[in-house]
């Protein structure tokens, strides 16, 4: 196996070797529209846990849902605080890593950063040096460039007047309930966007939820509220489900769920089930040419 860095390599060499590495970077800061410095530190720790034993983290991640992997990257932030902080947060929207430990073929949990901690930090750094600022830097530029540019279009489209002002009818300010306040989107036959009444739950590993369980529970804490319901298409029989999509009939059933937090957790028939809202690719037009395809590699030689 080659080592994490190496001065005996050419630079398109070292790519080469990172290809998978690349490719799952490109998809976090292109495709996701995520960070793209916290992005390299998340490269890093699954390079890192990689390294610590923990097999096939990266090549594992490309073959999931891009809503997965963003969901990982999420819980990846809250191993990497726990490790720079020496303490698992208290909010209980934060405590638990239940993707990542579903991602594992091994027991993972906060208690294994802590525990770790100063060969996290040691070794994070190491790969953020030596791996990430050598491999994915490049990238890193690409996307820094794209954002700044949509910035840039941002701030000029909020200057401009607003022309959607003068297409309101005068008296839709004046159309209220009880007189004052203006009336919800589906009373003017406004339909609230999927993504707005979308929830994402996940699963625990060896703890298998069917469809008909998330579907009784809802309907009798909330009634008739489901729209339709989306699980993880599985290629085995025995194989289970580790998220799923549920679009609520209302947005404002969402909002009940949650009431404020940005993850929640559910027991349902015995078995823990993790919500939040979901958050879906972000639908922006990219102002930059696309990524060369040397930015978006196929296969990778690395093990």
């Amino acid at each position: 196996m080659m080592p994490f860095s190496s001065s005996f390599v050419s630079q398109e060499e070292f790519n080469t070797f990172h290809t998978i590495d690349r490719k799952l970077y490109t998809f976090l800061v292109i495709n996701l529209w995520r960070d793209p410095v916290e992005s390299m530190q998340v490269m890093a720790l699954w390079l890192w846990l990689e390294h610590m034993g923990f097999d096939n983290i990266v090549l594992t991640m490309l073959s999931l849902p891009y809503t997965l992997i963003n969901e990982l990257a999420d819980e990846a932030i809250i191993c990497l605080n726990c490790i720079h902080t020496n303490q698992i947060s208290s909010s209980s929207e934060n405590n638990d890593i239940p993707l990542i430990q579903s991602l594992m073929e091994k027991e993972i949990s906060l208690q294994f950063f802590l525990e770790n901690r100063l060969k996290g930090i040691v070794g994070i750094a190491k790969i953020v040096n030596e791996v990430c600022i050598r491999a994915l830097s490049d990238i890193m530029q690409q996307a820094i460039d794209r954002n700044a540019a949509q910035s840039l279009t941002e701030s000029q489209m909020i200057m401009q007047p607003s022309i959607h002002q003068s297409l309101v009818h005068p008296g839709l300010c004046s159309v209220g309930l009880g007189g004052g306040g203006l009336v919800q989107p589906r009373a003017l036959g406004i339909e609230v966007p999927t993504d707005d009444r979308t929830m994402f739950v996940t699963f625990s590993k060896g703890y298998p939820v069917q469809e008909w369980e998330v579907r009784d529970f809802f309907t009798r804490s909330f009634g008739d509220c489901i729209e339709s319901l989306h699980m993880q298409e599985v290629q085995q029989p025995h194989q289970q489900s580790l998220f799923a999509r549920i679009i609520f009939h209302k947005a404002s059933t969402m909002e009940m769920i949650l009431n404020g937090m940005g993850k929640v957790k559910f027991t349902i028939n015995g078995k823990h089930v993790w919500g939040r809202k979901f958050v879906p690719k972000r639908a922006k037009s990219s102002l930059l040419p696309p990524l060369p395809p040397s930015h978006m590699p196929g296969t990778s030689s690395r093990p």
